[in-house]
């Protein structure tokens, strides 16, 4: 599924792919790279030639939302925390063994922290599923990556992450007036907040 919004186009990831989003001449996430024909007709489909995108954000590290990278001609932003595990290519950390993959080593233009600004959208760090995830907010949407899915779901903390911070991250996200929830994988939702607030229950969080 391909739907555009205000200032966002939603791309739905294939198989093990991330969703990705395209703001501008940024795309947020870009999946794993191993369905290159694909990702690309998708992205011309929605009307952008994958040549004009300049920007890449990375919500985390894992390879099911960085492996796309190489794909572009674009510098990348990630949050410090995670910066590493690009630049080693690390498979442990960007787990991707787990898709019986190996991470080739990358650059990292940017290392993102909280406050950042990635056009309209204030980078927000919320830690948990992997030590540097973060959400992208613009008063309106929430892009979330892996830390909150639709109705309630949230990232794994088995592999490199910690329930304790993952609470706490959600517990900010329960701060923000969320209208439109944009997750890294399943569907994107109206009513954010609610669906935040349903991850807050699930971790027995108020």
């Amino acid at each position: 599924m391909i739907q555009k919004f205000d200032n966002i186009i939603a791309i739905e990831g294939t198989l093990f792919d991330s969703n990705i989003y395209i703001l501008g001449d940024t795309v947020v996430d870009t999946g794993t790279g191993m369905n290159p024909d694909n990702l690309m007709r998708k992205i011309s489909g929605a009307g952008v030639e994958p040549g004009s995108i300049k920007h890449i954000v990375n919500t985390h590290c894992h390879f099911d939302h960085t492996g796309g990278n190489r794909l572009f001609d674009a510098d990348i932003a990630i949050h410090s925390l995670d910066a590493e595990a690009l630049r080693e290519g690390d498979d442990a950390k960007t787990v991707a063994y787990m898709f019986s993959a190996s991470m080739e080593p990358m650059e990292v233009a940017v290392e993102l922290g909280d406050g950042d600004f990635i056009g309209d959208f204030e980078v927000i760090h919320t830690p948990g599923h992997t030590p540097g995830c973060i959400c992208l907010y613009d008063g309106r949407s929430l892009i979330s990556g892996d830390t909150v899915f639709a109705d309630g779901g949230f990232g794994r903390v088995d592999i490199g992450g910690d329930i304790n911070e993952l609470a706490e991250s959600i517990k900010k996200l329960m701060k923000l007036d969320i209208e439109h929830l944009f997750p890294g994988h399943g569907p994107w939702v109206d009513n954010g907040s609610m669906h935040v607030e349903l991850a807050a229950a699930f971790l027995g969080i108020g």
